[in-house]
């Protein structure tokens, strides 16, 4: 089976792009991400900061709740829960989020965070705010 491929050739701007966050599927169902880790990925004792699994989780929610609300909305993180399960030092960050709620005025997103072989290193529940743009 191919290798999935980034959905953007170019790195993403910003934080998304510094910490090397990937989109390999990207819709308002259900969005999927990697995050090849690297040095400045990881905590004093060398395992990946738990701020890491966090943000990749909240981008995901983020754009995947832009995709469904539309043009003309504006979202943001209210809030985001992330549990972390085991230590990843090395590989990749394998993430794959889907909606539970999809309403009017808020989004609510789990995110499932693994490593290579498979295994949870980390699990996110946030919440994203829909408002009209102003």
């Amino acid at each position: 089976m191919a290798e999935a491929q980034p959905v953007h050739n170019e790195p993403l701007p910003g934080f998304d792009g510094h910490i090397g966050l990937e989109y390999l599927s990207v819709g308002s169902d259900e969005m999927r991400a990697r995050v090849a880790v690297r040095p400045h990925h990881l905590q004093p004792f060398g395992l990946v900061h738990g701020g890491v699994y966090a943000a990749v989780a909240e981008s995901m929610a983020s754009y995947g709740t832009a995709v469904g609300a539309g043009e003309g909305k504006f979202v943001a993180g209210m809030s985001n829960s992330t549990t972390f399960l085991r230590p990843l030092r090395d590989g990749t960050i394998h993430a794959l989020a889907v909606p539970r709620h999809t309403g009017r005025t808020t989004w609510i997103w789990d995110v499932d965070l693994t490593g290579d072989d498979g295994r949870p290193v980390a699990t996110s529940r946030v919440t994203i705010a829909v408002r009209e743009a102003r």
